[in-house]
Parts: structure tokens; sequence; C-alpha cells
């Protein structure tokens, strides 16, 4: 993070992704710039007014023509005084541009620097533009792979999830309120907790923070995606339901065992939540090395997933070797009565299973990768076993750290409930709960939150954001 000492510099950059495009933007912030962008242009800008016109050099020659904004404190994205310049997008023409704000300032600016990922964006936070959690959806939003993923972070961008956390906050206030008034005036014999209903305020603020932290977990599910691996033998047809789910032939397909002997990876989407699907090698004994490492990668993706999709061949069913490797593959995967929800079975080849294969002891997905038979069932029970349900337009994005502060305050608000309903209620100790639970709420708008905490979010930012 950003030295605090360093926060009073003004800090320059290049605003645009790296590369060619029509539009490139330098963007420069600081306090008292007024001076700096005359020298630099030659001219006085008026606030928020568009002014077309050259971006002349030390010999006064135009190194581009093109578009300057001049934003002032503190009506800027920023806060401070902001300056942009439009010009081509040539990576040539903005460096050219860089450097010369840079030049400028050795005279009027001397402690002009290039910004540091995500420093922009810092500002805004420091300077009351934008909350943390406003702050962090800058980044999702430039991230979102789906279209439902960029629609949730342009909410929380615009405050949604940041006007539940505030409900939240406002409720616990209240409530540490009354708690702090019965613990500082015990001598009125006032029973402020009953009177003002405080059990009822607390079971009602436990069941809205149960309904935020259920919209915050689809929101993490938008951000994060969820990893898919698909696993099984050799020629189940693990590769032929990657191509088939993605809608392209990304993995080569072949009726030779062993084809596939590294991971193939792609993104996907369902209903807007970006799926990140592994095709693996196929689980068996192998004597070649190659084969073997591809396999031990495949159980160590098997491990990390979020779902897995044990694929069977329905063709295969009664081959006693096929069933004892897919009774020895099962109890490795965790299947029996104690196996995890996360396991999806798939029974693959419908199309070319012999009459009554399909029956008993199939349950799961029966599909055909090849015809795309069962390809919707598949990806409705995907969906379900991550626990996602059908997005309604309130949801916002959310990321891990925002669950675990909730799931804190669900904690804090349990223990709390507790002292309270104790045959001799520990107001103190209802009170700390109380206490705790509300940092835990401020470390998700930045109220309460660490400079570790803040230089690791901000780092993650690029450059000129």
């Amino acid at each position: 993070m950003t030295p605090l000492a360093r926060h009073g510099d003004p800090i320059a950059a290049i605003a645009t992704a790296p590369g060619r495009g029509a539009v490139g933007i330098v963007r420069v912030s600081g306090q008292g710039l007024a001076a700096f962008a005359s020298a630099l242009l030659g001219r006085e800008l008026a606030a928020r007014q568009v002014h077309y016109l050259p971006f002349p050099d030390a010999r006064g020659e135009a190194i581009d023509r093109g578009l300057a904004l001049w934003f002032p404190a503190p009506h800027s994205y920023t806060g401070e005084d902001v300056l942009e310049l439009q010009a081509h997008g040539g990576p040539v023409v903005l460096q050219l541009l860089l450097s010369r704000c840079l030049e400028v300032a050795q005279g009027v600016l001397p402690r002009l620097r290039l910004a540091e990922p995500g420093e922009f964006t810092e500002r805004a936070f420091l300077n009351d533009k934008l909350d943390l959690a406003q702050a962090e959806a800058v980044a999702d939003l430039i991230d979102a792979s789906t279209e439902t993923a960029a629609r949730s972070a342009a909410r929380s961008l615009s405050g949604a999830f940041s006007t539940e956390v505030h409900v939240l906050r406002d409720a616990l206030v209240h409530l540490r309120m009354l708690v702090e008034a019965t613990l500082d005036f015990p001598e009125e014999e006032i029973d402020f907790l009953r009177k003002a209903d405080a059990r009822g305020q607390l079971s009602k603020l436990q069941e809205q923070v149960a309904a935020v932290l259920r919209q915050a977990r689809q929101g993490a599910l938008l951000r994060e995606g969820i990893t898919v691996v698909i696993a099984g033998q050799p020629n189940v047809g693990k590769s032929s339901l990657l191509n088939a789910l993605a809608g392209a032939e990304l993995a080569i397909v072949t009726p030779i065992a062993g084809t596939t002997r590294d991971m193939v990876r792609q993104t996907i989407q369902i209903e807007g939540v970006p799926l990140h699907v592994i095709d693996t090698a196929g689980l068996r004994e192998s004597a070649d090395e190659v084969e073997r490492m591809g396999i031990a990668r495949a159980w160590q993706q098997i491990r990390q997933a979020d779902a897995l999709l044990f694929l069977h061949d329905l063709t295969r069913r009664g081959d006693a070797g096929y069933e004892r490797a897919e009774a020895q593959l099962a109890a490795e995967l965790g299947q029996g009565p104690g196996r995890a929800t996360r396991v999806i079975d798939v029974w693959n080849k419908a199309d070319a299973a012999p009459e009554g294969v399909v029956g008993s002891g199939t349950a799961g997905v029966v599909l055909s990768a090849r015809t795309g038979q069962g390809l919707a069932e598949l990806r409705r029970a995907l969906l379900q076993a991550v626990g996602w349900q059908a997005a309604p337009e309130g949801v916002f994005i959310a990321r891990e750290r925002h669950l675990q502060a909730l799931q804190a305050l669900r904690q804090h608000l349990r223990q709390a409930l507790k002292w309270l309903d104790a045959p001799e209620p520990a107001l103190d100790l209802l009170a700390e709960e109380l206490r705790l639970g509300q940092q835990a709420l401020g470390a998700i708008t930045g109220e309460f939150t660490a400079d570790d905490l803040l230089g690791t979010i901000f780092s993650r930012f690029c450059i000129g954001k």
C-alpha cells in the first residue's frame, strides 16, 4: 500500500489498457493542479467542459491533438483536482504525453509521480467519494466475465450493497444504544431492554443479516465463478462433454484411451454464472510417465473443485473390469452414504446405450454429449449443487471477505442473544458482542479496516485505476 505520507503527492498515469486503441487517456490527480494544467496546455481550462486542443511538447510542437477535461476538487472521481487528456490510443503517443506531464511538473508541481496500482480509486475511498465495497466493485466491474456479473458489480458500485450494510449498521447501533443506556443508568431501575423489545430487535436483525448473507453468497458466485471438474475413467466422454458444454471443439476426442494427458480449461456461463470447466486425464493405473503426471494433476483438481462431474459410460455397464474400476473410483471420490453433495453422477452415451441399460442404478443426470440430450438438466444440476438461485435484479457483487464479515456478525449476534436470554442477563458481555458485530460489519465498507487490508485490495487494481 502507498505509505500515508505519500497520499498528498500528485499522481499521473495512463488510464487506459496497454496496446493500441482509438482513444487513450492520461490522468493526473492531486491538490492544486490549476497552475500545472495551464503550464502543460498553455491556457486555462473551464471546469467540467470538454476542450479540443493540441498537447504541446517542450518545443511547442503538438504531440497530438485531443480532448482535455478539468475537474476541480472535490467534484472529481478522486475528490482531488483531476486533469484528463484524451488522445489517440497509440502506446508511444500516451507515453510521450505522460513523460511531458512529468517534465512540466518539475517546474510547477515537483512532487508529481507515477501512480501505483489502484491509487486513483484508493484516493476516491480515502476522500469519501466511495466506500470500500464500492471501490472493490470498480475492479469487479472491469473483471466481470458475464453480463449478469457486470450488472451486479454496477449495482454494488452504485451503492446497493453498501445501503444494505448501512441498514444493518443503523439497527445494530440502535440496539447498542439501548444496551449501553441500561448499563450507564442502572439506578433508574427502568428496564430499557424489555420496554424497547430488545430481544425482538435482535431477532429481526438476525433475519436481516441472514437475508443479506444469502444475497452476498449469490454475488460471490457471480464474481468468483464455479470450478467444475469432469472426472472418470478413460473414454467415458469427458472431452466430448467439455466440448458440448462449451459449444466448441476445445479438446481432442479419439477412441484411444489416454488421449487427454493434461488439463483442458474453458470458462462458460450458465444463467450468467461463470463456470470454469476443467477436463482431466482419465483416472486409471498407467505405466506411461506423462499420463501418470496428468492423472496426478487430475486428482489435485478434483480435491479443489466446487463441483465434480463423475462421468460414467452407459455402453460399458455390465462389463466386469469397467464396473470394478467404477467401484474403486466411487470409493475414492467419496461416494456412498456419506457422499459429498458436490459430486454429480453423469451417465453419458445415452444415444448409444443398449436398450434397458438406462434405469435402476443410474441416479444422476443421463445425457449424450454427442447429441446434446440431457445437457439442460446437467446445467440445472450444476447450479443447484453450488447453491445458485435464479438471480433477481437485486443481486449485488460480493467477495469472500464480505461473506466472512457477515458470518462473523451473525456469530456475534447469536452469542449476544445467548447473553440476553441467560437467567441473569450479562449486559456487559451483550454490549461487547454487539460492538464486535458492528466492527465486523464496518470492515465491509471500510469504517473499520486495517491498512494492510487496504494495501492488498488496491494493489490488485490496474495502474490507471
